[in-house]
């Protein structure tokens, strides 16, 4: 099942120097993990609430390699030229398994919580 990798990005004005060589050697510190960039600081179009700043995803096989490489040495070595100056939130979540189906995910919701109901 696939992971993501999701950052939530601030960026100034004017980018530090330090940022641009963190953007020169990050996709070196993907590619052992297969990583890859899916969104990468395009312009977001906001249909309901409020999105201030960049959106960047990085699609990752499954979580454990989603979190090997951000705990990696060599994205270790390189993650404070960027939160340094940049900042913002980062995640890491699971995917969902091909045909998900969020009918029957609300249906076994649903079932749940009224078998929880039940034994109050």
């Amino acid at each position: 099942m696939p992971a993501y990798a999701l950052a939530h990005q601030f960026p100034p004005a004017e980018l530090h120097e330090e940022v641009y060589a963190y953007m020169e050697r990050v996709q070196a510190t993907l590619d052992p993990f297969g990583g890859t960039f899916l969104v990468h600081g395009q312009p977001v179009e906001v249909r309901e609430g409020d999105w201030p700043g960049a959106l960047v995803i990085i699609e990752f096989p499954a979580i454990e390699q989603a979190r090997a490489w951000y705990d990696s040495p060599a994205y270790q070595a390189i993650v404070r030229m960027r939160a340094d100056h940049i900042p913002g939130v980062v995640l890491l979540v699971d995917g969902v398994e091909p045909g998900h189906d969020s009918a029957a995910m609300a249906a076994g919701m649903r079932a749940a919580a009224q078998a929880a109901a039940r034994t109050r």
